[in-house]
């Protein structure tokens, strides 16, 4: 990953970046990686992430069907 300084505005490049990590997801990765998951866990939890995302889908999917 690389960000361009310009014009010395560090500030705006450390924004750049932390605004790109959080989109790549790795402030999410290193909260899960500081404690230990089990198994069992990290299955509901990906189970209950697909559940969300499959409503959310339907929720948008009927929004723009309901539109027309």
């Amino acid at each position: 990953m690389q960000i361009i300084v310009r014009d010395n505005n560090v500030d705006q490049a450390l924004r750049a970046l932390k605004k790109k990590l959080q989109r790549e997801g790795v402030y999410r990765e290193m909260k899960l990686r500081r404690h230990f998951e089990k198994p069992s866990e990290k299955r509901a939890r990906e189970k209950a992430a697909a559940v969300r995302r499959a409503r959310k889908m339907e929720r948008k999917r009927m929004e723009r069907d309901g539109a027309k």
